[in-house]
């Protein structure tokens, strides 16, 4: 194709995260997140840095929604800070938090932007935290309360939601790597936390659904695909597995009701996870639509099971046969085109929207203070092109939304990353758009990319 073209109702957007821009972390009532704790701590975030302030996206509401404006965006996913609306995670609601929020909300649709919001974006409060976490069984019934707190609230001016942000990587990164907050390097935790994950997902929709059944309700997936090391049966039973295991674990619970035998030789590990008859009714239910997160492909090879949590069949190999990223991420447009046909089907053909790609690049301001980032204009160019195969192929992709609107705080590696569409000082917080924000402002006008 000359031209890769988009419908007129296709969704145009940018992507971000409470914890990672909004700052304001001790006001207004909020409560401490696990985020706010883990950042604190020595040793924790490149640069002992935080999101105590980020971007300041909590006094700027006014300025980012401009931004969103100028680049011709029609869709902006953000998340909600649990505890700025719910401090300690249960019990009743903190009205200046859900106030910031709806006027978000109306500042968006003012502007003709479609709010998205994910209500878990990784900032558990710590007070949940100190009962358990997502380790404990009864954090899947404080997620579905404060989910219907939430969106009975602001039902009437958002009508489409996302449950959870890549639960694969909370759970692995938080309670199994310790890499991401809470920090925790225990692998029954980690077995636990993913069912918790599963109950809540299930018990939240249905809760949300409830309170407003007219709202549209989906989750956020991870995912990568799975490519095999070689031609070998085993190595293409690993990759296989690895797909079972990475990217449906938790797809299959809410649309089954059940978790995905090929991720594991032998038994799953039902017991230690904390499973229970019935569990498999509490985890089922109705998703609207499915969010895809992709950044890269995974090379996967046939393994004796680990003696990690699971114990999985595989192992994963280099990936430098692409160009890398300044983050070391391999750049493989064609993983996106087929993730999206293989996850359209494996999520039982409901609508998908790509909730995140992007790449980070650490491109300054020149001496005239323009941002000349060409090499994420074609790594935008290449992954737009394989969403619009991937149309051409079957799979109904409604939307993509840029990881990021602006460079944020970015986890663990702090302010070391740069994803963004928009340049940020992060000593004054000017924003700038870049040469890339420019070039994604003309496609979403236009909805049509250059090959």
């Amino acid at each position: 194709m000359s031209t890769a073209t988009f419908p007129a109702d296709f969704f145009w957007g940018a992507a971000t995260a409470a914890y990672q821009i909004e700052g304001a972390w001790n006001e207004d009532g909020k409560g401490e997140s696990i985020w706010d704790r883990f950042a604190h701590r020595t040793g924790t975030i490149k640069g002992a840095t935080n999101g105590d302030v980020a971007c300041d996206s909590y006094h700027r509401i006014r300025d980012d929604v401009e931004l969103l404006r100028r680049l011709n965006l029609n869709s902006y996913r953000f998340s909600i800070a649990w505890p700025r609306v719910q401090p300690s995670g249960r019990g009743p609601e903190e009205q200046r938090g859900l106030d910031y929020y709806r006027r978000l909300a109306e500042a968006l649709l003012a502007a003709n932007i479609r709010p998205l919001p994910t209500l878990y974006h990784w900032d558990l409060p710590q007070a949940l935290e100190d009962a358990g976490g997502w380790a404990q069984r009864d954090t899947a019934e404080r997620f579905a309360e404060y989910a219907a707190l939430v969106t009975s609230a602001l039902g009437d001016v958002i009508g489409d939601w996302a449950t959870f942000n890549e639960p694969f990587i909370f759970t692995r990164f938080g309670y199994l790597d310790g890499y991401h907050a809470p920090g925790r390097k225990e692998p029954d935790a980690y077995l636990r936390a993913t069912h918790t994950v599963n109950l809540a997902n299930g018990l939240a929709i249905r809760a949300i659904k409830a309170a407003r059944s007219a709202l549209r309700v989906g989750c956020v997936y991870s995912v990568s695909p799975a490519v095999p090391a070689s031609e070998s049966a085993d190595d293409a039973t690993a990759a296989e597995a690895f797909h079972a295991y990475v990217n449906l674990w938790f797809v299959e619970p809410v649309l089954a009701g059940r978790y995905p035998a090929a991720a594991v030789n032998g038994e799953l590990p039902l017991a230690r996870m904390g499973y229970r008859d019935g569990d498999d009714r509490i985890m089922r239910a109705s998703l609207d639509w499915a969010g895809i997160n992709y950044y890269f492909h995974q090379v996967v090879r046939s393994a004796p099971p680990s003696d990690e949590a699971l114990g999985v069949p595989f192992a994963t190999v280099g990936r430098n046969e692409h160009p890398l990223t300044d983050f070391g991420w391999p750049v493989n447009a064609d993983g996106l085109r087929a993730i999206l046909v293989r996850m359209y089907r494996d999520c039982g053909n409901i609508p998908l929207e790509v909730t995140e790609n992007g790449c980070s690049y650490l491109d300054g301001p020149d001496a005239r203070g323009t941002i000349l980032d060409e090499r994420r204009i074609a790594y935008l160019r290449e992954h737009l092109i394989a969403v619009a195969q991937a149309r051409a192929e079957g799979a109904d992709v409604r939307g993509y939304h840029h990881w990021t609107l602006m460079d944020n705080f970015e986890w663990a590696e702090g302010y070391t990353q740069r994803f963004g569409l928009t340049y940020v000082d992060f000593r004054s917080l000017e924003r700038t758009v870049k040469d890339s924000g420019t070039w994604y402002a003309d496609v979403a006008r236009t909805g049509t990319v250059p090959v």
